[in-house]
């Protein structure tokens, strides 16, 4: 069974950094691509970052140089380490493993900034 899992999610005031973990199972997780995604009640989810199978980032300009996605194929695991956190920037965040044939996400995990 296929599962992701984020983790990492919570209250940090403005100006604070949080790592969200994403956690894969029953893949063979190093010949997925992962993206990062959030969302906003009522509002579309939207892409924040991606990481190749090789570690190749791409960032949606919104978060450039604050954000910083990796992996580590060897625990299954991407991470989106977020500094420099605004209030704008709360919202659930979701990862998203994808190849050509398959395209799996997380239930996500709350990241609230706020004083």
């Amino acid at each position: 069974q296929v599962q992701l899992v984020e983790f990492g999610g919570g209250l940090v005031q403005p100006g604070g950094s949080l790592r969200l973990a994403c956690v894969a199972s029953g893949i063979t997780f190093s010949t997925y691509t992962v993206d990062w995604y959030r969302q906003v009640l009522g509002k579309r989810r939207e892409y924040i970052a991606r990481i190749s199978t090789v570690g190749f980032p791409n960032y949606k300009d919104f978060v450039k140089g604050r954000f910083t996605i990796s992996r580590d194929n060897a625990k299954n695991t991407a991470y989106l380490q977020m500094d420099s956190l605004k209030p704008e920037d709360t919202a659930v965040y979701y990862c998203n493993a994808w190849k050509s044939s398959d395209n799996y996400w997380g239930r996500g995990t709350q990241v609230t900034v706020s004083s």
